[in-house]
């Protein structure tokens, strides 16, 4: 199954904008200050931290279920870090934090099950070249 993005810049870098949309719901406008500076808007980082988010809750949640521990939730936030690497804008680390509420295990199964999940997940192996990918896993 393929899946579609797209996005269109006008202008020049610094005063410019851009629109994106993806798939049938989502869509958003960026600028350099919502990327670069922390100004309004959307950014592609925070794109990537959603799909990071949505795909480990949901490999996650397969883990859990296939063990015989279907999770009531999995709830997920995802932080994508946006840093000047010799001179380089480059996504340096992403922070994992997860939360699952699911019944019959304890903290340790589920941390296994988390950490299986971090590594499976098809955006993490995608993201595979970012330094540093932390997980910090919670069971509520």
């Amino acid at each position: 199954m393929a899946a579609k993005g797209t996005a269109e810049w006008k202008g020049d870098l610094p005063s410019g904008s851009g629109t994106f949309t993806a798939g049938d719901t989502i869509s958003g406008g960026y600028t350099f200050k919502s990327r670069f500076e922390d100004g309004p808007g959307s950014n592609p980082e925070q794109l990537i931290a959603a799909a990071h988010a949505a795909c480990f809750s949901m490999a996650l949640s397969n883990s859990l279920a296939q063990a015989g521990s279907p999770p009531e939730s999995v709830q997920t936030d995802a932080t994508v870090t946006l840093r000047f690497v010799d001179g380089a804008p480059t996504i340096t680390k992403i922070a994992l934090v997860t939360t699952g509420r699911v019944p019959g295990i304890d903290q340790a199964a589920f941390t296994e099950h988390a950490q299986t999940a971090k590594a499976g997940c098809i955006v993490s192996r995608a993201l595979a070249a970012v330094p540093e990918i932390t997980l910090e896993a919670t069971l509520l």
